[in-house]
């Protein structure tokens, strides 16, 4: 039931993240929570018992570690010039209050001071690690390399990183972004575009029949909770009668 409930909040946060562009699901799995050897004692032709081992025996399941599906969402149009996807491996590079994180999030904005954020605030890094500021007015305009050109001339380079096993490498934080374990392993950064964002890669119709699924198991493992209770009531009641 334990692991019911896990399960159900892990499905519970990709439903809710369905529209969050970048975002990327969880993935888990159920797995034998503990295992214990079940032997019997025969006995012997001269009385004397020994220990004959039977097999093992599961003693409930729990959910394995979480496990980020990177999986590219599809590409959205939106027209906007501020809005950007990567299409490949890459992420952006942001810094947050905590440092520099990694996200697939592209909806970037200029500040008042005209630097270029994200939807949480976190500033946007170029090449260099820098944040990336653009001029107040004009036509822009980004290539598949992330190249920003302002008015046809070139003013910055978004900063990008990759990741071999994205999976292994990094970990999921707050507000769509993400830890690396290390520096960026691989220089597969994939093609940026210009007016799109990625979609969640969350599949509603998978997502709820997983949801429905998860319930039941968790009901039917009410049910046996129910009847244990059920048959050691009449066991101690029984045994009550006896004495």
């Amino acid at each position: 039931m334990l692991a019911g409930i896990t399960e159900q909040n892990i499905l519970s946060h990709n439903i809710s993240n369905m529209d969050t562009p970048g975002f990327k699901q969880i993935l888990t799995s159920l797995q034998d929570f503990l295992q214990t050897p079940v032997s019997a004692p025969p006995a012997t032709a001269a009385g004397i018992y020994g220990s004959r081992w039977i097999g093992e025996i599961g003693l409930g399941t729990d959910t394995t570690g979480e496990e980020i599906d990177f999986t590219q969402g599809t590409l959205q149009l939106t027209s906007q010039p501020m809005d950007f996807a990567i299409e490949g491996n890459g992420f952006f590079r942001v810094q947050t209050p905590n440092g520099e994180r990694y996200t697939r999030d592209g909806r970037f904005y200029l500040d008042s001071e005209g630097q270029m954020v994200t939807v949480d605030g976190y500033f946007v890094l170029d090449e260099g690690g820098q944040p990336i500021t653009l001029p107040e007015n004009g036509d822009l305009s980004v290539n598949a390399e992330g190249r920003i050109f302002m008015n046809g001339e070139e003013v910055a380079q978004f900063g990008r990183a990759a990741f071999l096993d994205p999976a292994a490498e990094l970990t999921r934080q707050e507000s769509n972004v993400f830890l690396a374990s290390g520096d960026p392993s691989s220089e597969d950064y994939g093609v940026i575009v210009q007016g799109y964002i990625e979609a969640s890669n969350s599949n509603a119709a998978q997502l709820n029949t997983q949801m429905v699924i998860v319930a039941r198991h968790y009901e039917a493992a009410q049910q046996l909770v129910q009847n244990q209770d059920a048959l050691l009531g009449q066991a101690i009641t029984a045994l009550g009668r006896i004495s």
